[in-house]
């Protein structure tokens, strides 16, 4: 399983950006995505999830409302849509993926569930 993390960047306050994250190595339609992500000095962090094969997703409070994720099965990625960005935000991004907790919902925000992980990408947001 690989999966490829881009689409990070500099940006300001206010600004939008959306994440990719390539999957390959398998066929995914049973696997759960999740976005993590951890600012410098602090313990990784859950964003988002989604069930690929139902379209099922789950949002941290801390960005509902201005993050969204989605996935296309036809170039087996998922997406990480952010809007209203805030410094806040600021943080390296890391896509994951599992199987065997995707018909969990309440077990997709820990971390230690999945066994897969993208390499990361930075976005940093300017005040």
């Amino acid at each position: 399983v690989q999966l490829q993390a881009s689409g990070g960047g500099l940006v300001q306050a206010g600004d939008s950006l959306r994440l990719s994250c390539a999957a390959s190595g398998r066929t995914f339609s049973s696997y759960v995505m999740g976005w993590f992500r951890q600012a410098p000095g602090k313990e990784r962090e859950f964003v988002a999830a989604i069930n690929w094969s139902t379209g099922s997703t789950r949002i941290a409070d801390s960005v509902k409302g201005r993050f969204t994720i989605s996935r296309d099965n036809a170039k087996s990625t998922v997406y990480l849509q952010m809007n209203s960005l805030e410094p806040e935000d600021t943080a390296l991004y890391y896509c994951a993926a599992d199987r065997e907790v995707a018909r969990y919902n309440s077990r997709w925000s820990n971390d230690l569930e999945y066994n897969y992980w993208g390499q990361g990408t930075q976005v940093t947001v300017s005040s």
